[in-house]
């Protein structure tokens, strides 16, 4: 209870003032280690210097276009390696921030499971790759009004039409479309891989192989823990990732009717040469930083764009603000004020993680020109 009124004093205290004009005015902004931050910022800045100017990042404004990011970037390599007063500066300087509104704050991890390369007895559900007839559309290349909605189907008699849902993939509608890549212990852990979008499947002989998204089919995401809650087989307080995966367990005979109710179906790529001391790559294409790195809906918000986050640690229930940048994506993030963030990998994570799912506030920190 004192940590629920913790919470409602804080985004209290947050309506009843006024929006911040400045980043050197947010609250907290004095006592997070900002400059953990900035190699986040870089690894985004990377992969945006190579994009023609006009090249869009989602949603609309300053920051919305790769020629935006220019002189910012430019800057921020620049900044002295370890001076901290300097990255402050720059952040406060270089941005201004805009109220996103308050929503839903998750949190994710980069799950690990145990799989093989071959099936067999222990191995027996496959982590499949990406279909040869999967076809993706950015419809907003047809009609800009739709700019950052995508979709995918597949062709037939010169139509796209929808693609297979999941209960159709598991009952084996595209076993000759979609390769395996790998085979893995748990349906259920496979399931919540699917929803974290990355993790690393450790071998029988000790070997690990990195996995990421490479493709969906194209059909919506339904959380199967609402549909537990509505069926009254879960209190909405207890739901998380890890009480989900524990139910799935406990009741096989009902598990796999309940996740083919979530049409949404992920595909893989192994992710070669990926040091294990680096996060998993996001839909960004860089690393994700652990505890930096949001996933935010790209219809509303550019990729790399940094963001001040207010609400509360999801262990310990004390006010959380910190800086982050928007890396990622994922397909129950929606929304302006939505977001999910990575906390990395290990026991801590998994648990900061399954716990992370609160009312918290989203300030865009959008690019402007020094001294306006």
């Amino acid at each position: 209870m004192r940590r629920a009124s913790g919470l409602l004093l804080l985004l209290l205290a947050a309506c009843g003032a006024p929006p911040p004009t400045k980043v050197a005015e947010l609250p907290g902004w004095r006592e997070d280690a900002v400059q953990e931050a900035l190699p986040a910022l870089l690894a985004g800045c990377a992969t945006i210097a190579k994009m023609p100017d006009d090249r869009a990042l989602g949603g609309e404004g300053a920051g919305s276009r790769a020629g935006d990011w220019r002189a910012p970037c430019a800057e921020a390599a620049a900044l002295p390696p370890g001076d901290t007063a300097a990255i402050r500066t720059f952040f406060e300087t270089r941005f201004a921030p805009e109220v996103a509104g308050e929503g839903l704050l998750t949190g994710y991890d980069e799950p690990s499971l145990a799989g093989s390369l071959t099936p067999g007895p222990g191995y027996p559900y496959p982590l499949r790759g990406r279909p040869e007839d999967l076809v993706e559309v950015d419809i907003g290349t047809f009609l800009p009004d739709l700019k950052g909605k995508r979709l995918a189907g597949r062709v037939e008699r010169g139509r796209l039409v929808p693609y297979a849902d999941r209960a159709a993939i598991e009952a084996g509608a595209i076993d000759d479309r979609s390769p395996v890549i790998l085979w893995v212990a748990d349906e259920a852990e496979k399931f919540f891989l699917q929803i974290q979008g990355s993790g690393r499947v450790e071998l029988p002989d000790g070997g690990v192989v990195r996995v990421g998204y490479d493709a969906q089919n194209g059909r919506r995401y339904v959380p199967i823990g609402r549909l537990l809650i509505e069926r009254g087989e879960m209190k909405r307080e207890d739901v998380s990732r890890d009480s989900i995966v524990a139910w799935l367990k406990a009741n096989p005979a009902k598990a796999q009717a309940l996740m083919n109710e979530n049409p949404s179906y992920v595909f893989f790529r192994r992710r070669e040469g990926l040091s294990p001391d680096l996060g998993p790559l996001g839909s960004m294409g860089v690393p994700l930083t652990p505890g930096r790195s949001l996933a935010v809906d790209r219809a509303h918000w550019p990729m790399g764009m940094p963001f001040w986050v207010e609400g509360k640690d999801p262990v310990t229930g004390a006010p959380f603000r910190r800086l982050v940048v928007a890396q990622d994506t994922g397909g129950a993030i929606r929304g302006e004020a939505r977001g999910d963030l990575f906390w990395g990998w290990g026991p801590d994570a998994h648990q900061r993680a399954g716990l992370a799912k609160d009312q918290a506030r989203f300030i865009a920190l959008r690019p402007v020109a020094r001294g306006s």
